[in-house]
């Protein structure tokens, strides 16, 4: 692996900043390494996130030895990092460019602004684009007095500063500045379609033009912030969480990607390596849930309406994954000349799991409408007609084997919480229809469920341990499970759930972190532990009662954040370093209903209230099952 002896950077060592169209990952050095423009799914235009070499990027850093600390200003995704050598000090402000009606008609604009603090410091700025994932290097040319382009493929840059950049062999623009305090040099990026890049009329981005949409973009954030009604505290905040999250939409199609990279693996060096660059039907209504939860009703409202459209209104179009945009045929291939985060191979854009079976999407998708109507929102004649087929779907494959909520790679199972999403679907659908008198067959799907609980109950518990199991007949348990309360099919104090719990704890923990499940799934390599399963232990725990044991893996788990509060997907506790695509929407989504959670439960009664309850819960009457 001739990429293993290069100088990538640990994955925890990147800050994202985004549009709600399209992100950028800055390191700590104050390079972007990853980009894609003008999508979330477009090819990379930076990229030595996965090719040191080859992938290009756009570093703006020290020529000095500098010690590095960096924040978000509060309440924005503006990130500000802060150089300090002796007595000189010099900041980087980098974010993407905001503005009021960007949702349809954005400004694609990506901002760096150098600021001198204190002193005298000197930076060496490299512009070195590498567009089509690293095979194209644009041809860079001046466009202006005080601009340049960088064109090539289907893909245009346009740069405008004040700095005095120099083309370097037609690829790549360079320059270093020294930066006194209170001297300010500013980068405006924009980028569009080729054809586009001869157009008159495209005016260069000033500095004072750059000042203004720094300004334009931080009251975009706060205003933004403000629906976030439950937020607040030091560090890793629901607040920073529902930022991360809003920062995945794709705003013109209320679409949410599971993060914006592709490929950073799960085990370093293995295949494990997949590109989360699209939208989970999952993950998105897990994001409304949680984005709901504390305010932000109008995101929660988007995905309903992506998933009604992606899918065609139609039960049987309805797929795992989509596109941004909607667009469903995302086959998946291999990009070879890519070296991989440290060495790791291949590297994969599109992802194979959108053909996949996956039957707990029917019920999460009831869930939805069901949650939303608790808010007030009663389903319309074409959206019920549409849930009505979900529901009857689930009916018909429920007893089919299916891929489950990890995709597995390996031959389908009869998963519990697969089984438990199918029944979940009919119960909420039995549910919304007495709740509003909505037209269904109810004498069938009532004795449908109670059919699919009997089967559950009888083929997804281990008798002897009396625990929920991971799939019928089985004896391993999954983290999978701890989801069984959250569609009512068990309240958390039930006696199955608290052992469950137990054995979940016991059995898939690693330093108070949880791994999904043990066993083989088709892949070769291990993995690490999974962050969201451990902020779901700790929502179960606090719901259980278990206050302190719920914030001990809640703190243990927000201790996997980075020094700016982003989450990966998975974590490596002996190595200490993140893995996995970063940062992930479903860690983020998780972290957020955690902490409500817990702050629920600090509210809802002292720490002896809850440890009666829950001695009270293990007593061996049975807890009586909801629906």
């Amino acid at each position: 692996m001739r990429a293993a002896s290069r100088p990538y950077p640990p994955i925890a060592d990147y800050a994202l900043i985004g549009d709600c169209h399209s992100s950028a990952l800055v390191s700590r050095a104050g390079s972007i390494d990853w980009c894609c423009l003008p999508r979330f799914d477009s090819d990379s235009c930076f990229g030595r996130l996965l090719d040191w070499k080859e992938g290009g990027y756009f570093a703006i850093t020290p020529r000095c030895s500098a010690r590095v600390t960096r924040e978000y200003l509060a309440a924005t995704l503006i990130l500000v990092t802060t150089f300090r050598s002796g007595r000189d000090e010099a900041r980087l402000i980098d974010f993407f460019a905001m503005r009021r009606g960007g949702r349809l008609n954005p400004r694609r604009e990506l901002v760096r602004i150098i600021e001198g603090m204190r002193g005298r410091m000197e930076l060496e700025v490299v512009f070195a684009p590498r567009l089509d994932f690293g095979e194209v290097k644009p041809w860079v040319y001046r466009s202006g007095p005080k601009s340049h382009l960088a064109v090539g493929s289907n893909t245009a840059l346009r740069i405008s500063t004040d700095v005095p950049l120099e083309i370097v062999q037609e690829h790549d623009l360079r320059a270093t500045v020294h930066v006194r305090a209170g001297r300010r040099l500013h980068i405006g990026v924009e980028s569009f379609a080729a054809e586009e890049s001869q157009s008159p009329g495209r005016r260069e981005l000033t500095g004072a033009r750059l000042n203004a949409h720094f300004h334009e973009t931080v009251r975009w954030w706060r205003k933004w912030a403000k629906k976030i009604t439950r937020g607040g505290g030091p560090g890793v905040n629901v607040v920073r969480s529902a930022i991360a999250l809003k920062a995945l939409t794709y705003a013109p199609s209320g679409a949410i990607v599971a993060a914006p990279t592709t490929s950073l693996p799960e085990s370093v060096g293995a295949e494990r390596n997949w590109d989360y660059r699209y939208c989970w039907i999952r993950d998105s209504i897990f994001t409304v849930w949680a984005l709901a939860n504390c305010g932000a009703e109008a995101e929660a409202d988007g995905v309903r309406r992506f998933i009604q459209r992606s899918a065609a209104g139609n039960a049987d179009e309805l797929q795992v994954l989509y596109a941004v945009d909607g667009k469903r045929r995302l086959t998946e291939i291999a990009v070879t000349h890519l070296d991989g985060w440290r060495g790791s191979r291949p590297v994969r854009i599109g992802n194979a799991a959108e053909r996949q079976f996956q039957s707990d999407l029917y019920g999460l998708i009831v869930e939805l409408s069901y949650r939303w109507s608790e808010r007030g929102h009663r389903p319309n004649a074409p959206y019920w007609a549409f849930l009505c087929k979900i529901i009857e779907a689930a009916l018909a494959r429920w007893q089919l084997p299916d891929r489950g909520i990890w995709e597995v790679r390996s031959r389908p199972l009869h998963f519990v919480n697969s089984k438990v999403m199918c029944w979940a679907a009919v119960s909420r659908g039995v549910l919304l229809a007495e709740r509003y008198s909505l037209p269904a067959p109810l004498d069938r799907w009532r004795k449908a469920r109670d059919e699919m609980r009997a089967a559950i109950e009888a083929r997804g518990v281990d008798r002897r341990r009396n625990v929920f199991v991971r799939s019928f007949g089985g004896r391993d348990v999954d983290a999978a499970l701890l989801l069984l309360p959250a569609v009512g099919f068990v309240p958390y104090d039930d006696e199955r759930m608290l052992r469950t719990t137990d054995v979940i704890m016991r059995e898939l923990t690693q330093d108070g972190l949880v791994l999904r499940y043990l066993g083989k799934d088709g892949l070769r390599g291990a993995e690490g532990v999974f962050l969201a399963c451990t902020f779901w232990l700790a929502e179960c725990l606090a719901r259980q009662g278990r206050r302190q044991l719920a914030q001990t893996t809640f703190d243990r788990a927000c201790a996997c954040a980075n020094d700016v509060g982003l989450f990966s997907e998975q974590y490596a506790p002996r190595a200490r370093q993140m893995l996995g695509n970063f940062p992930q929407g479903l860690t983020h989504l998780a972290h957020l209903t955690a902490e409500l959670a817990l702050k629920d439960a600090r509210s809802a009664e002292p720490a002896d209230s809850a440890g009666r309850r829950l001695r009270a819960a293990r007593r061996p009457t049975r807890s009586r099952p909801r629906g």
